[in-house]
């Protein structure tokens, strides 16, 4: 199932400090979207806000059957929304044990759920390490072992923050497999990263906050910071 997601007069404050105040904004099947600013703009804190994780000071967010308001209690083992942390919370358990936790709830024979799993850690290039304790892992083979949690659940989107960071070229190639799969079946991703990578060229289209406004691009083609300069200038100028 996808789904699309829409927020209005979304803005987040912070005592006196406006983040950002956006007036629409939206998310739909087959999007994959990189979003943009310096430190301190607020891009993890939007991130939340549409993953429902957080509420906003200001606007609401809306979506199919309540999603959004569920999002954190699901009835099936599936989200339809996902936020992935750049220093993902992992279970003291095994790295089996992780994965299969997002799909615990489904009705199928435990060897149909395991055979999920491997494929999964196949795709991250960590089968061999199934049945090993967490805590062996490095922080890029732990970074992997969320994204397999995350695309187990095939979610309607996937909300990524720097999902690069620190990652070598093996493992960011690891997650554009992951990523360009679920955007196959549909599901739409929004990446925050600082550098441009193998990830963020997945994307067609580009938020960019700066000084409080989302500015969004609806090119094909991500375009240079030079030329999201020139639109926010002229979006001020008018």
């Amino acid at each position: 199932m996808t789904i699309k997601i829409t927020a209005q007069q979304l803005s987040m404050r912070f005592k006196q400090r406006v983040l950002f105040h956006i007036p629409t904004l939206s998310i739909g099947p087959n999007d994959a979207i990189y979003l943009k600013g310096d430190n301190g703009v607020g891009k993890t804190t939007l991130l939340k806000i549409l993953s429902g994780l957080i509420k906003p000071t200001t606007g609401n967010v809306v979506a199919p059957n309540d999603t959004w308001l569920h999002r954190l209690f699901p009835r099936t083992g599936r989200k339809d929304v996902i936020y992935l942390h750049q220093s993902p919370y992992l279970f003291d358990g095994t790295v089996y044990e992780n994965v299969v936790y997002g799909i615990r709830y489904q009705k199928e024979e435990a060897k149909d759920k395991r055979a999920q799993v491997i494929t999964a850690l196949r795709m991250v290039g960590l089968e061999t390490l199934a049945d090993e304790h967490i805590s062996v892992l490095s922080g890029g083979e732990k970074q992997r072992v969320a994204m397999a949690r995350a695309w187990i659940l095939k979610p309607s989107i996937l909300l990524m923050d720097e999902p690069s960071a620190s990652l070598d070229q093996e493992s960011i190639e690891r997650l554009v497999i992951m990523a360009q799969d679920l955007i196959d079946r549909g599901s739409s991703l929004v990446i925050t990263s600082h550098q441009q990578n193998a990830l963020t060229d997945l994307c067609r289209k580009q938020w960019w906050i700066k000084e409080t406004t989302l500015i969004e691009s609806p090119l094909l083609q991500v375009i240079s910071d030079k030329e999201l300069d020139k639109t926010y200038a002229s979006s001020k100028a008018n």
